[in-house]
Parts: C-alpha cells; sequence; structure tokens
C-alpha cells in the first residue's frame, strides 16, 4: 500500500516537472513545425523515391513469385497512409498474386483489403468483405489483425456521419482486440491507454502514455500516435500550452513521415481557432484538408472540411479587419502626407523669402562693404592728404622763414655794395644763376627728405612694380633721381605733366618722356601701372 502511494506521488511530481517543461518548450516544438512545413517537400520526395526505388526492386523480381509479392505488399504498406488510391492498387495486385491455397496470406491481405475501402469512403465493400472473415478460422495474430480492422472501420464510419453506434461498435472491437494481444506487447500497451483515455479515466491514461513516450524515444510512428493522444489528454484537461506542444510534435512527425492520413493538423487548428490565433488556424487547417485530399481519406476530408467553413470564416472576417484597418491607416498616412507636402511647400516658400532676403540682405552687406571701403578710402586719402598738408606746412614755413633770411642777407650785401659804389661787383652778382640753381638743388633735397619722410618704403614698393631688371634705384649721394621724383609728384596726386614740369624746371616733352618710359617697364598691365603707383607706400604716422 505505501509502495503504491509513493508511487502516486513520484507520478504525481513528474508530471508537473513534465508539465512545466513541456510549457517552456511549446514555443521551440512549434517553431520547428512551422520550419517542417515550409520545407514538406523534402520528405515528401522522400517518400517518392523510396516508392520509386521499391517499384524497381519489384520489377527486378517478377521472376520470383513469393519475392515479387513480399516487395508489392511492401510497396502497399508504404501508399497506405501516403496515397490510398495508390495503397489500394498494389494491396488489390498483391490480392491477385496471393496463392490461392495460402489460407492466412489470403485472410491479410483481404482484411488490408477492407482497411482501405474503409479509408477511401467505400464503406459497403470494406463490410462485406469483413462478413466474408470466420474469425473462428484465423489464428490468434490474425485475429488481432481482424478485430483491429473491424474496429478502425467503425472508426472511419462513425467520423463520416458522427453516429454514436458507430464509435460504440468500434469499442467493441477494440475490447476484443486486447483480449488476443499479449500483454506485453507495444500494441496492447498503447491500445489499452487509449481505451482508458476513452472511458474517462484521463490520469490513468496519462500516466501509462508517459511511460510509452519515455520507452520509444527512437520510434518516430509511436511517438506521433502517443503525442497525439497526450495532445487530447491536455485539451480537455484545458492545458492549452501542453495540448500545442504534443499535437505539434505529432504533426512534425506526421511530415517526417510523409504520414498524409493525419489527425493532429486538425486538432491543432481547431486549437488555434479555440485561442483566436486564426491565421495559424486557417494554416492547420488548409494542411489538413491538403493532406486528406491527396490521401483520398474520406473521413478526414470530411472531418477537415467540415471545420473548413468555421475557421475560413473567423481567418476572412480578420483579413477584412486588417484590411479595413489598413484603409483606415492608408487614409490616416495620405491626410499625414498631404500635411506633410503642405508643410513642405510652406517651408519650401518660407526657405525661397528667407533665401531671397538673405540674398538681398548680402547685396545690402556688399554694398555697405563697399561704401565702407570707399569711405574708409576716402578717409584715409583726407588723412594722409591732411598729414602732407601739415608737413608741408610746416617745412613751408621754415623754407619761407630761411628764404626771408637769405633775402635780408643779399639785400644788406646789395646795399652794401651800391653804398660804397661797387658797381662792378653789384653787376656781376646779380648777373650770376648760381644762387637760384642752389636754391633749386636745395629744394629738390627738401621735396626728396620731406617725400620719404611721408613714404619711407616708396622706393622698394615702386620697384616692385617694375620688371626685375628695369628697376630704378637712386644714386648713392641722392635720395630720389628724376625717374622717382616725377612718380613722388604722381604719388602725391600731381599727375599732370604741366605742373610736373613747372616744378622740376623741365620741359614738357622730358617729363612725358620719362613717363613713358617708365612705364614700359612696368611688370603688370602698364595702362594700370600710375593707378597702382598712388596706391604704394604708407604713411607712417609714428
Amino acid at each position: 500500500m505505501l509502495q503504491r502511494i509513493f508511487l502516486f506521488i513520484l507520478f504525481a511530481h513528474f508530471s508537473l516537472y513534465l508539465s512545466a517543461q513541456v510549457a517552456s518548450d511549446s514555443t521551440r516544438v512549434l517553431q520547428r513545425l512551422e520550419y517542417l512545413m515550409e520545407n514538406q517537400k523534402i520528405y515528401i520526395k522522400n517518400r517518392e523515391d523510396k516508392l520509386e526505388k521499391l517499384k524497381q526492386e519489384a520489377k527486378a523480381l517478377e521472376g520470383n513469385p513469393v519475392q515479387f509479392l513480399k516487395k508489392n505488399y511492401e510497396i502497399f504498406e508504404n501508399y497506405k497512409k501516403f496515397d490510398s488510391d495508390a495503397a489500394l492498387t498494389y494491396i488489390l495486385l498483391c490480392q491477385k498474386l496471393a496463392p490461392p491455397l495460402n489460407d492466412s496470406l489470403q485472410a491479410v491481405i483481404h482484411l488490408d483489403l477492407a482497411w482501405v475501402y474503409s479509408t477511401i469512403g467505400r464503406y459497403i465493400e470494406a463490410s462485406q468483405l469483413l462478413k466474408q472473415v470466420d474469425p473462428a478460422h484465423l489464428g490468434r495474430d490474425l485475429l488481432a489483425k481482424y478485430y483491429d480492422t473491424y474496429s478502425s472501420f467503425y472508426s472511419h464510419y462513425g467520423q463520416s456521419n458522427n453516429r454514436p453506434e458507430y464509435y460504440q461498435a468500434s469499442e467493441k472491437y477494440r475490447d476484443s482486440l486486447l483480449t488476443v494481444l499479449p500483454k506485453s506487447s507495444l500494441e496492447y500497451r498503447t491500445t489499452i491507454a487509449i481505451k482508458t483515455l476513452f472511458n474517462g479515466n484521463r490520469e490513468d491514461a496519462k500516466k501509462q502514455l508517459l511511460i510509452l513516450w519515455n520507452e520509444n524515444k527512437k520510434d518516430i510512428e509511436q511517438r506521433a500516435l502517443i503525442a497525439y493522444f497526450m495532445g487530447l489528454i491536455y485539451k480537455y484537461e484545458k492545458d492549452t500550452k501542453s495540448q500545442i506542444y504534443y499535437l505539434s510534435i505529432s504533426a512534425s512527425a506526421d511530415i517526417e513521415m510523409a504520414n498524409r492520413d493525419n489527425a493532429s493538423f486538425h486538432d491543432l487548428a481547431l486549437t488555434y481557432y479555440d485561442q483566436q490565433d486564426f491565421d495559424r488556424a486557417f494554416q492547420f487547417i488548409e494542411k489538413a484538408i491538403d493532406d486528406a485530399m491527396l490521401c483520398k481519406v474520406r473521413y478526414r476530408i470530411i472531418e477537415g472540411t467540415s471545420s473548413y467553413p468555421i475557421i475560413n470564416a473567423a481567418y476572412q472576417q480578420k483579413i477584412s479587419s486588417q484590411n479595413r484597418q489598413l484603409v483606415g491607416l492608408v487614409i490616416i498616412v495620405s491626410i499625414l502626407l498631404i500635411g506633410v507636402i503642405i508643410g513642405l511647400v510652406v517651408i519650401y516658400r518660407q526657405v525661397q523669402h528667407l533665401r531671397r532676403i538673405r540674398s538681398e540682405l548680402s547685396a545690402t552687406n556688399q554694398q555697405l562693404r563697399s561704401l565702407n571701403n570707399e569711405i574708409n578710402q576716402t578717409n584715409l586719402k583726407l588723412s594722409e592728404s591732411n598729414h602732407i598738408k601739415e608737413e608741408y606746412i610746416a617745412q613751408f614755413f621754415d623754407m619761407c622763414s630761411s628764404y626771408i633770411d637769405k633775402m635780408e642777407d643779399i639785400r644788406k650785401a646789395l646795399l652794401k655794395k651800391a653804398t660804397n659804389q661797387q658797381w662792378d661787383a653789384l653787376r656781376e652778382q646779380l648777373k650770376s644763376t648760381q644762387m637760384e640753381e642752389r636754391e633749386v638743388q636745395q629744394l629738390y633735397v627738401n621735396f626728396d627728405r620731406i617725400f620719404l619722410n611721408l613714404y619711407p618704403t616708396f622706393v622698394d614698393e615702386f620697384n616692385a612694380l617694375l620688371q626685375e631688371e628695369e628697376k630704378i634705384y637712386p644714386k648713392k649721394t641722392e635720395l630720389l633721381n628724376t625717374e622717382l621724383r616725377i612718380f613722388a609728384l604722381i604719388r602725391l596726386g600731381i599727375d599732370d605733366s604741366v605742373k610736373i614740369a613747372s616744378f622740376l624746371r623741365y620741359s614738357l616733352r622730358t617729363v612725358y618722356n620719362y613717363r613713358t618710359k617708365v612705364r614700359n617697364k612696368a611688370a603688370g598691365n602698364r595702362d594700370a601701372f600710375e593707378a597702382a603707383v598712388c596706391q604704394i607706400a604708407v604713411i607712417d604716422r609714428a
């Protein structure tokens, strides 16, 4: 008694642990199922390649009746849950090939043919074939197949018309099957677990199925079957995550085996429909119907098409709702886009307006800068002119004072000679030009000194305007020579050759020739040479 309680507690803890693990792995298992669905053509191709290989092998065995029959029966087994029409073709071929005196083999093929008929919906033919079999003449193994075929027949029939009496008949033959199966066999243990489940004892059924689950980790067909019924248990327990987990495993195994006679996709569709995940519900119901149609399994087609309208209506309603939302979003986005476009147009116009204003401001600033430069130039010229005037006025008074003193000295000298009646000496002094020449030279020296005091860098900057080999420098005893003095006067603003000639006591032609000769030595534009001369040198106010 204590041992049973301990085992029950251990099983309960194990179930709770497994449920928690299942819930956490349901997303991963579902992702794998979706991956397999996207790549199911690979597994279909594998099944088709295997069938083609079996057919080639069968063709090579046509001379050996026993092996030929065995190979064609193997082809039938591979078609059973892949293509019922093809399975029917090969089981009928096996029926023709089977030796008439081999009752056991004839019975096996007879029962397989009945199973195929019940699968494709030819229930009358299936029933007639089953009634022809006398269970009293069958051995234990064949009797198990007989009961299993009858149970499948009534199950298929019940699923086609949803009448309870056929399900009850199926259960009756399942009970008979259990009486002939070895209790240690996998088929017995699976069948008793399913019977326990349908009898309403889900905990015992779960316990039995979990044991089988752990014992058959490598048998993909058994794991698909066990996982499907585990999913049913969790459906009744309203444990949706665990239900999806096991149904997804079962569906994944069906894809890997290329098993088109499956129930897991239909159940998954209904599960997701209940969860209002209509996208997945529609995806799985389409898969269920496609498999049923390709395999030509009548009861699966009826099962799928009965659920399809409900799921499709919900799916289409969701699509319509999404489309309405999309239209609403498009309208909103369009309105926003129009607003953005209007905003951009306004901004563009504002930017253009700002650019025009900026351009006008730039032009105005340029004009202001130009006017400022002109004012600065004018101020500079005025300042320079004032400075020149100051400098020359000071020098003028010095020179005037000096000339007055000299004139007074000359007057005294002349008066003295006149008083002393030194008429010859007086006449000679009045005829002499030495004093005039001396004063002119002194005038040049004073001019040169005053000018260079105003423009100390004039000579260097003036030569910078000339060609390298044509530069003009005064002698060591001079401050300025004639060419430099002419252009010094031009720098002071005296550009009239007549005035220059008068000041320097040269002829007008001589001044003109000097100016022309120097212009021809210019390094740049000759016509702009004198204007450039007017811009050189800076007054040193220090």
